[in-house]
């Protein structure tokens, strides 16, 4: 039995987040708070698998409340997040000191569009459950902003590869974080990125990526010409897709195919890819529920192009990699913190 502690100021989000968890027979509530302070006394006391935690509460937010978590009583933390700039800001900012990830928050009390999240939140509880979260290394200042150069890397001769596509989905941000972040301005290869993330996150998303990365970081838009050295972010509900218009590649963002699993898809994106780059393009999947990517790794691979996945151990959830390492679709299976070495080299290979 999964057990969870909901941490929320609004009653009628405690119960309906009760309900829908206890349909799970595997889950089981066995505390509620309504604020960040009663939150750490009932953690404490009932010692649960999971905690649900809100971010806008009174006495103590969630933010503070998840410091204390991270440092006292480690543990997987899914933040409860509004759909708003604000909400996204302090999400990702949450992500960042250690909760697994986050729940969008959709719903009033008129059309209780809350129910919507009900298979995503018993999943997501399920899935990070068997993680165990360690307590987080004393935090380091930011990354300085692209002012601030590295010494360049040795070049390899000609890049043999000139574009990178990735899939990611459950724990991504910090992960995607992490990579981008130790890469460097004169990066070879252009970046897209499918991250499942609703729409009012990417944009915040690629913005504080781009405040701690010395490449570009930027939401894709419309279409333009993809550049070496800058990342691409799906807009959250659309796709991205690589196209050959004439002599140049171009990004361009998509409504279709409108019945997609996921918007963005990391399939749609990785086979767009393949068709337009074949060879000459990485392929990396990331921490992630499910298999999104698996079909369009597939035909990437079959042309040529070379295949990168998160290990099980760095994963929050390991289910999107595993699905291409199960495949045998792979050239490396990598640790978070070696991936971004590992794109480095495979422009070369």
């Amino acid at each position: 039995m999964i057990r969870v502690v909901v941490v929320d100021d609004s009653a009628f989000m405690r119960k309906a987040l009760t309900t829908m968890l206890e349909k799970d027979p595997d889950i089981k509530v066995v505390a509620t708070a309504r604020n960040g302070a009663e939150g750490l006394t009932v953690i404490r006391q009932y010692d649960p698998d999971v905690v649900t935690l809100d971010i806008e509460m009174p006495k103590m937010d969630g933010l503070t409340a998840l410091r204390h978590i991270m440092m006292e009583m480690p543990r997987p933390v899914l933040m409860i997040s509004s759909l708003t700039t604000e909400g996204a800001e302090s999400t990702l900012k949450a992500m960042e000191l250690g909760a697994v990830d986050f729940i969008p928050k959709q719903l009033s009390k008129v059309s209780l569009e809350i129910v919507k999240i009900e298979k995503d939140l018993q999943q997501k509880v399920k899935y990070v459950s068997r993680r165990k979260i360690r307590a987080p290394r004393t935090s380091r200042p930011p990354v300085a902003a692209r002012t601030a150069r590295v010494a360049p890397p040795v070049m390899r001769g000609r890049p043999k590869r000139d574009v990178v596509a990735i899939g990611v989905s459950t724990g991504g941000p910090p992960a995607v974080q992490k990579v981008l972040s130790k890469l460097p301005a004169n990066f070879p290869a252009a970046i897209l990125i499918a991250q499942h993330m609703p729409a009012a996150f990417t944009g915040p998303f690629a913005k504080r990526l781009d405040s701690v990365c010395k490449i570009t970081v930027k939401e894709a838009s419309g279409s333009e010409p993809v550049a070496p050295g800058t990342a691409y972010i799906a807009p959250g509900g659309k796709h991205i897709v690589l196209q050959q218009r004439g002599s140049r590649m171009e990004v361009v963002v998509k409504e279709e195919p409108a019945d997609a699993l996921y918007k963005p898809s990391a399939n749609v994106l990785i086979e767009s890819v393949a068709k337009a780059q074949g060879r000459r393009a990485v392929g990396a999947i990331f921490t992630g529920m499910g298999n999104d990517g698996l079909l369009g790794i597939r035909e990437l691979k079959n042309k040529g192009g070379y295949i990168l996945a998160q290990n099980d151990a760095s994963c929050v959830v390991y289910g999107m990699p595993k699905a291409i390492v199960d495949a045998k679709l792979t050239d490396e299976i990598l640790d978070i913190d070696d991936m971004a070495a590992a794109l480095m080299a495979s422009i070369y290979k």
